[in-house]
């Protein structure tokens, strides 16, 4: 399945110069929905995957759906205030600034083999972070699944060593 044919680009958003790729025309198709999920699954499967950890809020979205496909637990990783346990905590930077991920302590077990999902890759700052929060949570990083990756963003190079899984790839 070309998966490029159900992603929308915007240009101009959210600012003059960018363009957008939009995965709601994505989400709202069953079959590429379907395909997605499976697909990365497939790239996944048999490496004992305990937790799939996703940022929000898109994270969310493909990280639950594969959890389940995996037959592991999923593991939500929020923005500062959103989770009520004690947390784990990284910032990291923005082009303007910086922000900051939480995720729970109790939400990854020392040696638990975690996979980092989320849909995009472009400077690679907020996967990394969650790498950071899984090591810190004492979990074993296992791969990053990710929908679409901004190659021309240079974001791999940002991200510790571990296998990087994209389902596009734009240049």
């Amino acid at each position: 399945m070309d998966l490029k044919t159900l992603i929308r680009d915007i240009p101009d958003f959210p600012q003059p110069g960018i363009l957008f790729r939009d995965i709601t025309t994505l989400l709202a198709d069953p079959q590429g929905l379907r395909f997605t999920i499976d697909e990365l699954a497939r790239r996944f499967q048999g490496q004992g995957i305990d937790m799939v950890v996703g940022p929000e809020s898109r994270g969310f979205i493909f990280g639950v759906p594969l959890a389940y496909t995996l037959g592991c637990g999923f593991v939500p990783v929020r923005k500062p205030g959103k989770l009520p346990g004690p947390v784990h905590q990284r910032e990291y930077a923005l082009e303007y600034g910086t922000d900051r991920l939480e995720i729970h302590q109790d939400g990854i077990q020392p040696n638990q083999r975690v996979l980092v999902v989320d849909d995009l890759l472009a400077t690679g700052g907020t996967a990394r972070a969650v790498a950071e929060l899984v090591h810190q949570a004492q979990g074993e990083l296992v791969g990053f699944g990710f929908i679409i990756e901004l190659a021309g963003l240079g974001g791999r190079k940002q991200l510790p060593p571990a296998p990087v899984e994209t389902l596009i790839i734009y240049e």
